[in-house]
């Protein structure tokens, strides 16, 4: 728990200056990481100045920026005294949600949604996050568009574990279009499993993270967990079973049609996808693009678009994907000029 030892009131000329007092010492190494490296992206991240002493911190700044950097500190400390531990990703998700506080103020760092697994409490961390856990609890089907490294798989499969670990789903299906870029399926050795695996990796590895090896493995064997490509999902009716399909943006129109038409009793599906990572042959339209256009707005469907301020890989990854959308905008207001000429 923490406490404020000491307060400065606020004023234009000298802001505002206030010392949170922590009550474990054997924690403050944890919040404040190797070489105070958590301070310093919390001081870049909020725009405050950050000093510690002992078991206090003090935090000055403007007053709107100090009381999202005690608010941040408070959440972090909270995490450690549920011996969750605080990772740079931790602080990188709190500097990210607080900052978006000014626009969705709905819930404070304490009453975040989170996803309980038996490899502890998965959290959002980023706005598009929070929203995306929200529609997997609301709706049976959800779709979740957005660039690489916003949490669309991972989340899904926390959602999928955590419902099939309490016995609200019956078994887990995961799979994909085995879809090239660039590669030929018939040109890699192997047999058609050897084939299809690397295409499905990302799904066993989110797995991996939510359960202990010999679980997954256990529940693969027995069937309670399926991963497949999404060939292997026509004729098929699923019933109390949570279905993912990963990589959405690569299915044509009738597989799209095929996949969702596959839902039974009592099951849940989230379709994920990037637009903008189409490898499809040229001419052939989006499954996923179709599917979009022609499901929003329908009842019991949710959808979820993140952004790049929703991505939680490293701050380049955000950087990149920006850097690519300026150069499409900028094309596409090319174009326009040249039609309009």
């Amino acid at each position: 728990m923490t406490h404020i030892a000491a307060t400065k009131p606020a004023s234009p000329l000298s802001g505002q200056a206030v010392t949170l007092l922590f009550n474990d010492n054997a924690l403050m190494p944890q919040l404040l990481g190797d070489h105070d490296r958590h301070l310093v992206r919390l001081e870049q991240g909020f725009g405050v100045r950050l000093a510690c002493r002992g078991n206090k911190v003090a935090i000055s700044g403007a007053p709107d920026r100090v009381q999202a950097a005690q608010a941040a500190l408070a959440g972090l400390w909270k995490r450690l005294e549920r011996g969750e531990g605080v990772t740079t990703g931790d602080v990188d998700a709190v500097i990210r949600l607080r900052s978006a506080a000014d626009d969705d103020p709905r819930l404070p760092l304490s009453d975040l949604p989170a996803i309980r697994t038996r490899r502890g409490a998965v959290g959002p961390r980023s706005p598009g996050q929070m929203a995306y856990m929200e529609a997997l609890q609301r709706h049976e089907m959800v779709f979740a568009l957005g660039p690489a490294g916003t949490g669309k798989t991972y989340l899904a499969v926390a959602q999928a574990v955590a419902m099939l670990m309490a016995g609200r789903v019956e078994r887990i299906v995961l799979c994909r279009p085995a879809v090239e870029a660039g590669e030929r399926l018939g040109f890699l050795p192997g047999d058609l499993k050897e084939k299809i695996d690397p295409y499905l990796r990302p799904l066993y590895d989110a797995l991996h993270d939510m359960m202990p090896v010999d679980q997954v493995l256990r529940r693969l064997g027995n069937g309670e967990i399926e991963v497949a490509p999404l060939a292997f999902m026509r004729g098929r009716t699923l019933a109390h079973a949570f279905v993912i399909l990963d990589e959405a943006q690569n299915t044509t129109e009738a597989q799209m049609k095929m996949f969702l038409t596959r839902m039974g009793e009592g099951t849940r599906m989230v379709i994920t996808g990037d637009l903008t990572q189409i490898d499809l042959p040229p001419g052939v339209r989006s499954g996923l693009r179709d599917a979009v256009e022609t499901l929003e707005g329908v009842a019991g469907i949710g959808f979820t678009r993140f952004g790049t301020r929703d991505v939680v890989r490293h701050t380049l990854v955000a950087r990149i994907v920006d850097a690519y959308d300026q150069r499409a905008a900028a094309a596409r207001e090319h174009s326009r000029e040249n039609d309009g000429a």
